[in-house]
């Protein structure tokens, strides 16, 4: 019997990545910070081999793209072009009761299945709560204040004075950076269209209501492409990014029944956008949750940009030697929620003969150590630990000493180990260790001397 999934509660799961050092629970030994998490060792591992993978497929493999790492705090009048100051808010609501605070929108539909209020406007939002008798989760109350806009950006102040004159903002997104630097790149570069600046980053957003571990926090991780083409292409390159998007989630091992594409409805487009897709994961007891969305984006930012800072924007064409502003498709992706989809989606809890097991069915190249190195007695430690330091020197590995060879077979399934390397008493015999498979439990001798070649064809297959 195997339990995954699909039918494992979303706390199980969460429970299992605290305790095994995936993540923490940030400023703990201080009680914590409301929704603020830590990677922990695994967790940062396992971070970067997906970061890599994306890199490979979205920057190395599309002979198109490019990298930047942009600054996080940006020159205000960045987010004054693009009508973040303005506009950039959410819907806030209070309980006269009990003084909790809610985003109107998402209080509603969590209450009322299949409503629509992507769009609406506060007026709107209000009839709604009191139409459908919205109640308040905390104690139960349908009397609430009137709408109010809540400013999502994290504000402060640059230099040793605090006023409007020093006042910066933590970037909501990390995309600006890269249509601010479009100039840049072309210039240093000397690219012609089409052209994608990708960039990977930290960003900030004062949610009112952030939650469910990682999937919602204020401090999270973008990884984006501003893919910047001739106008008139559009329809070819959302097409083109919609289907190679799914295909990078396919690739890293999510199941394919438990994503899906959701197309924006008229109502929740933005007035300049052209059309935008998400992706979905089925999360446990969740539901259904953006991991990424693909918009095509026109011309909106650079126009945006080029009216505000005066800089001409154009691009000057070589084949027909006329100017326009290029045309954006922005695949972006969370990298938290998207490692959180990969950890749910590779959990489950497998009942063997005589005992169980927790594994983490990673793909091999995302798991944070792709091999364990064990010797089967302590008095076999020096000899492992050779084989330990020459593997170390191209996989993430791990050096495991501590209980029986049953007990450390579990640990490292549990964390989602591909290899796990036994030394034993016959290997000071015949040159070969036990190399045991994570998900068949399968065990085959090898020569150490083939050691590296096996698990490269192993991780890489």
């Amino acid at each position: 019997m195997v339990k995954n999934s699909s039918n494992t509660s979303f706390q199980e799961i969460t429970t299992h990545l605290l305790s095994s050092g995936f993540i923490y629970q940030g400023s703990e030994i201080y009680g914590g910070l409301a929704n603020s998490w830590d990677y922990g060792p695994l967790g940062v591992l396992l971070k970067n081999h997906l970061i890599d993978i994306w890199i490979k497929k979205f920057v190395r493999s599309i002979d198109y793209n490019v990298l930047i790492d942009p600054a996080i705090i940006m020159n205000p009048n960045v987010w004054k072009a693009t009508g973040h100051i303005d506009n950039f808010n959410d819907p806030l609501v209070d309980c006269k009761k009990c003084h909790c605070r809610y985003r109107a929108d998402e209080l509603i539909k969590n209450q009322v299945k299949d409503i629509e209020v992507e769009g609406k406007s506060n007026d709107e939002l209000h009839d709604l709560l009191i139409k459908h008798n919205i109640k308040c989760p905390n104690c139960g109350s349908s009397n609430f204040t009137d709408i109010k806009k809540f400013q999502m950006m994290f504000k402060t102040f640059l230099g040793v004075t605090e006023d409007t004159s020093s006042t910066v903002y933590l970037r909501p997104e990390t995309a600006q950076g890269c249509f601010v630097n479009f100039k840049n790149v072309m210039r240093t570069t000397r690219r012609k269209l089409p052209i994608g600046i990708c960039d990977i980053g930290k960003a900030f957003r004062n949610e009112i209501t952030p939650g469910n571990f990682t999937f919602r926090t204020r401090e999270f991780t973008q990884m984006e492409l501003e893919f910047f083409f001739k106008p008139g292409e559009d329809k070819k390159w959302f097409n083109f990014y919609k289907e190679y998007c799914m295909n990078f989630v396919n690739e890293i091992g999510l199941k394919k029944e438990n994503i899906r594409f959701r197309d924006h409805s008229k109502k929740e487009l933005a007035f300049y956008s052209k059309g935008t897709t998400d992706i979905e994961y089925k999360f446990p007891t969740l539901g259904w949750g953006e991991l990424m969305g693909i918009a095509s984006r026109g011309s909106y930012d650079l126009e945006r940009h080029q009216k505000s800072s005066g800089e001409d924007l154009n691009y000057l064409d070589p084949e027909t030697n006329t100017k326009y502003i290029p045309h954006v498709v922005e695949p972006s992706f969370g990298l938290d929620r998207l490692i959180l989809a990969l950890l749910c989606d590779s959990y489950k809890v497998e009942e063997l003969e005589n005992d169980s097991r927790i594994v983490l069915a990673l793909d091999y190249r995302i798991a944070p150590y792709q091999v364990a190195v064990m010797p089967l007695s302590t008095k076999l430690t020096d000899a492992a630990k050779k084989i330990f330091d020459n593997i170390k020197e191209y996989y993430d590995a791990i050096f495991d000493t501590t209980g029986s060879i049953g007990k450390r077979y579990r640990r490292e399934d549990a964390i989602g180990t591909p290899l796990c390397i036994t030394y034993d008493f016959d290997s000071e015999n015949d040159n070969k260790v036990t190399v045991r498979n994570r998900d068949s439990m399968e065990q085959e001798r090898v020569n150490i001397e083939n050691l590296n070649e096996y698990i490269h064809s192993k991780i890489f297959k």
